[in-house]
């Protein structure tokens, strides 16, 4: 397991340099500049200059990538352009309640899609088994900007049962905090639980056809049992893999959503960064959502040997 873990995190070392590479590249190809984004058109041309000198922006895009690789290997993220405030600092204001929303989403995702896609492919082509495939096709194919304004109409305006927008912090006020989180994590939540019920459905199914579960239920073994200790574990394996995918892009933070529930999470903060043209700040948190899919990546390859350990020795 050690040799895993060691081999995967070595081979997240080019992963990283590619993606600060890539990162910056677009950043900077993007149309627009930050000092005309912070300025009026009225503001005389030498003062625009003076500012680009100052935040080293007049040099070539070779020199400015090499001095952010070299504040970025000391552990510098740089300083926002628009409040002249260290990166780390923007970020850290942003995250937690993208944190608490991608966790409550995926506990919501796990506890609607693992009874669901179980049961499915327990009774596969009945009702249940269509009721929950039509969940999933629906939970896939349906925007989520428009789930959230149909659980604000409906548990918002029509029930008025939870608020339709703003934050409050779990940790500070425990009820009013789940209920402001409770309409995104429900958005984010019932997409995720569909396409792992899909994924579970399918891989299920799968294991079932197999030999040796054939030969469980010739020893006797109830569904139950078969079910349970022999197809799920062998069919975790896909299941595992979308959920630490997903993950990585729930630590990155829903945009859409957070824009819609108006949450000030790590999404709007590199949305509107990115429309300030606020480039450190861009490449920073962009490097950091990087750094979240790294490490559920990792995440993942754990689970994969514990639940099958011939993966160890991979």
């Amino acid at each position: 397991m050690t040799g895993l873990v060691l081999r995967r995190v070595l081979a997240t070392v080019p992963v990283l340099f590619l993606v600060t590479a890539g990162v910056f590249a677009l950043i900077h190809l993007t149309p627009g500049d930050p000092v005309d984004a912070m300025m009026a058109e009225s503001v005389d041309a030498s003062v625009k200059t003076s500012l680009r000198r100052e935040l080293g922006l007049d040099q070539p895009l070779p020199r400015q990538y090499l001095s952010w690789m070299a504040r970025l290997l000391r552990g510098d993220l740089g300083r926002s352009i628009r409040n002249h405030e260290p990166v780390v600092t923007n970020v850290s204001r942003r995250i937690r309640p993208s944190l608490q929303l991608a966790t409550c989403a995926l506990v919501i995702a796990v506890a609607v899609a693992f009874p669901v896609g179980l049961v499915s492919a327990a009774r596969r082509n009945t009702v249940v088994d269509g009721a929950g495939t039509t969940f999933a096709l629906l939970g896939i194919c349906m925007p989520s900007f428009l789930t959230a304004l149909l659980l604000i109409f409906l548990f918002g305006v029509t029930l008025r049962w939870l608020p339709v927008s703003g934050y409050t912090d779990p940790f500070e006020e425990p009820l009013a905090g789940m209920k402001s989180l409770t309409l995104p994590a429900l958005t984010l939540g019932l997409a995720l639980a569909a396409v792992i019920t899909r994924t579970l459905r399918s891989s299920l199914l799968e294991a079932l056809a197999e030999d040796y579960v054939r030969t469980a239920r010739a020893k006797g073994l109830s569904e139950r049992m078969v079910l349970g200790r022999h197809a799920l574990r062998n069919g975790l394996i896909p299941v595992v893999t979308v959920i630490g995918l997903q993950l990585g892009a729930l630590i990155g933070g829903a945009i859409i959503t957070e824009y819609v529930f108006a949450l000030p999470g790590v999404g709007r903060l590199v949305v509107d960064a990115v429309f300030a043209r606020d480039y450190p700040l861009v490449q920073g948190v962009v490097l950091l959502i990087a750094a979240g899919f790294i490490v559920s990546s990792l995440l993942v390859d754990l689970a994969y040997g514990l639940i099958d350990p011939r993966i160890r020795h991979r």
